[in-house]
C-alpha cells in the first residue's frame, strides 16, 4: 500500500467518523453506530501508525513496503 492510499483511507475514515460524531452529538446514534465509532478510532490509529512507520523507514534508507499494520493492542497502547 502506498502512502497516498493510506492517506485516502485516513480521509475516508475521518469523514465517516465526523458523520457519526454528528449523529452522536444529536443523540441519534444507534448502539451499532457507537461501536462503529470505536472501530474507526482504532483503524485511524493503525493507519497513522503505518504511515509513520513507512516514513521513518524511508528516512532511514529502508524499504517502506516492509512496514506492517500493527495490532490494535499495540497502537492503542501508545503513551504520549
Amino acid at each position: 500500500m502506498a502512502d497516498e492510499d493510506i492517506i485516502t483511507r485516513i480521509n475516508d475514515l475521518a469523514h465517516e467518523e465526523h458523520q457519526l460524531f454528528e449523529k452522536e452529538s444529536e443523540g441519534r446514534a444507534s448502539t451499532r453506530e457507537r461501536e462503529r465509532l470505536k472501530d474507526i478510532e482504532v483503524q485511524l490509529d493503525q493507519c497513522w501508525d503505518l504511515l509513520h512507520q513507512r516514513r521513518a523507514r524511508r528516512r532511514a534508507g529502508l524499504d517502506p513496503a516492509e512496514a506492517r499494520v500493527r495490532d490494535p493492542a499495540t497502537v492503542e497502547g501508545y503513551v504520549d
